[in-house]
């Protein structure tokens, strides 16, 4: 059982499993949010019909790709939590932080995706779409105050496995 969980073995793998999914996650929802949805916003998708279903589509996947995300951060940091060089207040805060992380990826797949979507769903055919229902703006609040913290959160969580892997070497 050593083999498989032994500390000098596993450590490097669960760190990069770390850095891997948090670089990736974070990159991602930055070409999300500051390339993709601006671009499909400029081009006027927006104020078509079908951009409830679209947007619902897109972030079906992606909050999917989120929660496993999260599940990978949350569950390495675990592994290293015996076996890190983190000072040991900092490996709290970084369960914490994952913790965080992943509340916030399910918030987002099964509350504010579906609620947002659903705002946004044009029901009556023979009605022009009239722009940004009321209650969006709201949304969109909660939404970027969520991003921040994911930001925050996960930028913090990456310069800490950072570190600890630079000691390492």
């Amino acid at each position: 059982m050593n083999a498989v969980f032994g500390a000098s073995r596993q450590r490097p793998a669960w760190q990069t499993l770390v850095m891997f999914s948090l670089g990736f996650w974070l990159s991602a929802s930055l070409i999300l949010d500051f390339a993709i949805m601006p671009a499909l916003s400029a081009a006027g998708m927006m104020s078509q019909a079908s951009f409830a279903t679209a947007g619902y589509s897109i972030f079906w996947i992606f909050n999917r790709l989120e929660v496993v995300c999260a599940a990978l951060v949350l569950v390495s940091l675990l592994a290293l939590r015996g076996t890190s060089h983190l000072y040991h207040h900092v490996r709290r805060w970084s369960i914490l932080l994952g913790t965080l992380l992943l509340a916030i990826a399910l918030i987002y797949t099964y509350f504010m995706t579906p609620q947002m979507s659903a705002l946004a769903m044009q029901l009556n055919v023979f009605e022009p779409p009239t722009g940004m229902p009321a209650g969006m703006i709201e949304m969109h609040e909660g939404y970027w105050l969520l991003e921040a913290m994911k930001f925050a959160a996960g930028a913090t969580m990456l310069s800490w496995c950072y570190r600890d892997s630079r000691k390492l070497a």
